[in-house]
């Protein structure tokens, strides 16, 4: 949808070079995941480097000589600084944000030694895995996604990242919370998820873009003789597309249930157009998906795809 959209605000008919963004934008959702979780290392490993000068000083004191290091060797971050995965991810992408821009790093530390959160764990002389674990999980969904500094870094180093950081922050702190104790030498904390699931999805998407694009016009008279009181020019341009890439769905996608179809566009409305956009579309798509069935027009593959 942004693709289409995009496309538009620039005037471009080059659809190999959009096509290309729109693939190279799903592909940096892998990088800024590789950011999130590796920032959790870099934070953990600019303490200990603090620790370590502190205690080295010529007058150091007691507490400097002798500090409190549970923080640095809590037992999930250092599973993921020792994580091959993790390590392999990053390199395989090229992920060097944070040895590029490591004041964002002591940012990121600062707010985490100022929170209640990271007070409470310290004094706490409880020592378990599980303990570790949780701290970790509520350290980055409390203080580390939700810094300000860090989304606007974020922002700025790619726009399209914007509407990517909750799908990947959500996942990040799914995974943390699935982190076992390890039971051998070999047991690797984090799997990289692949960014598709096979190669039918990375298809679905060159061909959803493909022949929305390739389609417009017809597409869009399907629902512009649908609305007799509505110029085509009044309703908003995503709208408009949202509502041709459902309308591209239930003729040219036959193994795409109808209701997964509304469902998606319904909420990808309600996200991104205006608040009454989603009202206005469902009422479109509901009366096209009734004159379809009525003409034989909608024809779907499979049980329960009507």
């Amino acid at each position: 949808m942004q693709s289409i959209y995009a496309m538009h605000q620039n005037g471009s008919d080059i659809l190999d070079k959009e096509e290309k963004f729109l693939f190279q934008s799903i592909e940096n959702i892998q990088d800024l995941y590789l950011i999130m979780l590796s920032a959790l290392v870099e934070i953990r490993n600019s303490e200990e480097g603090f620790l370590d000068r502190s205690s080295k000083k010529h007058l150091a004191t007691a507490l400097e000589r002798n500090p409190n290091r549970k923080f640095v060797n809590n037992k999930v971050l250092h599973l993921l600084a020792e994580s091959n995965s993790l390590s392999i991810a990053i390199e395989d992408r090229r992920v060097y944000n944070w040895k590029n821009n490591d004041d964002y790093i002591l940012i990121l530390l600062d707010a985490v030694k100022e929170s209640e959160l990271y007070k409470e764990y310290m004094d706490n002389e409880e020592n378990s895995f599980a303990q570790d674990r949780d701290f970790v999980v509520n350290l980055f969904t409390e203080v580390i996604a939700p810094n300000e500094k860090l989304y606007e870094y974020l922002e700025d180093h790619k726009l399209t990242w914007v509407d990517d950081i909750p799908l990947v922050n959500t996942m990040v702190a799914k995974q943390l919370k699935q982190i076992k104790k390890p039971t051998d030498e070999e047991y690797d904390a984090i799997h990289i998820p692949k960014l598709y699931k096979d190669i039918d999805d990375r298809d679905f998407v060159r061909n959803l873009f493909r022949k929305t694009v390739l389609n417009e016009k017809e597409l869009s008279q399907e629902f512009t003789d649908k609305t007799p009181n509505w110029d085509a020019e009044r309703i908003a341009e995503l709208d408009a597309i949202i509502l041709k890439m459902a309308i591209c769905e239930f003729l040219k996608f036959p193994s795409i249930p109808v209701k997964v179809t509304i469902n998606e566009y319904l909420e990808i409305a309600k996200e991104y157009s205006t608040p009454k956009s989603s009202i206005f579309i469902n009422g479109i798509l509901d009366n096209l998906i009734k004159d379809y069935q009525n003409s034989n027009k909608l024809v779907k593959t499979g049980r329960g795809l009507m």
